[in-house]
C-alpha cells in the first residue's frame, strides 16, 4: 500500500506540468511502486494467487502505458525507463 505521502512524492518527481497526474509518467511510476510493494509481499506469501493476479494485471497495465509512451515519445520513455530503473 502506498501512502499519501509517498504517493504526492512520486507525482511531484514524474509529473511533466503542475498539477499532472494522469500522464504516462505519473502512472507508470505509481505503478511501478504499488508492484515494487506487492513483490515484496509475494515472497512472504508464496500462495496468494489473488495478489499474484493482481500483480500481472499491474504489470500489463504499465507494459501498455510504456508501449503507448514509446510510440508517441520515445525520449520520454527512454527518460522514464531509465529513472524508474526497468528493462534494462
Amino acid at each position: 500500500m502506498i501512502t499519501s505521502e509517498k504517493k504526492t512524492e512520486l507525482v511531484k518527481g514524474y509529473a511533466t506540468k503542475q498539477g499532472d497526474t494522469g500522464s504516462p509518467e505519473v502512472q507508470c511510476a505509481l505503478l511501478t511502486e504499488r508492484i515494487n510493494n506487492l513483490t515484496v509481499h509475494l515472497k512472504l506469501h508464496k500462495k496468494d494467487h489473488n495478489s499474484r493476479r493482481g500483480l500481472l494485471m499491474m504489470v500489463g497495465k504499465r507494459n501498455a502505458l510504456l508501449k503507448y509512451l514509446n510510440r508517441v515519445d520515445e525520449t520520454r520513455y527512454k527518460k522514464l525507463v531509465e529513472k524508474l530503473g526497468i528493462r534494462k
